[in-house]
């Protein structure tokens, strides 16, 4: 079993900061990329930032210059810092790692369970 366990949400003030761990568990071989996703009320999940295991990174045009991601391989976690957080920020952010269990060799997507992030104006 592999489990992604998130932290680090919370409610900040509009220009605040938050840092969000998510950290993967279990029987894992290899994780591949690193991304994290986030739903706000009433939409559909959009992709935030991604990391690839060599550091190269994506983000959506919405956080550009503001969030940040991040992995510590030896640990099996990755980050997403949040600078000069919006209103339009606030949903509740999910990570998800694509992983090679030992057993089987086809990589797998997993998600965390989610956390709140609230920004408030």
């Amino acid at each position: 079993q592999v489990q992604l366990v998130e932290s680090g949400g919370g409610w900040v003030q509009a220009g605040g900061s938050l840092r969000l761990s998510c950290a993967a568990t279990g029987s894992i071989h290899t994780i591949n990329a690193m991304a994290w996703y986030r739903q706000a009320p009433g939409k559909l999940r959009e992709l935030v930032a991604s990391i690839t295991t060599d550091g190269s990174t994506n983000y959506a045009d919405s956080v550009k210059g503001r969030l940040t991601i991040s992995r510590d391989n030896a640990k099996n976690t990755v980050y997403l810092q949040m600078n000069s957080l919006e209103p339009e920020d606030t949903a509740v952010y999910y990570c998800n790692a694509v992983i090679i269990q030992p057993w089987y060799s086809v990589p797998k997507g997993f998600w965390g369970q989610g956390t709140q992030v609230t920004v408030s104006s």
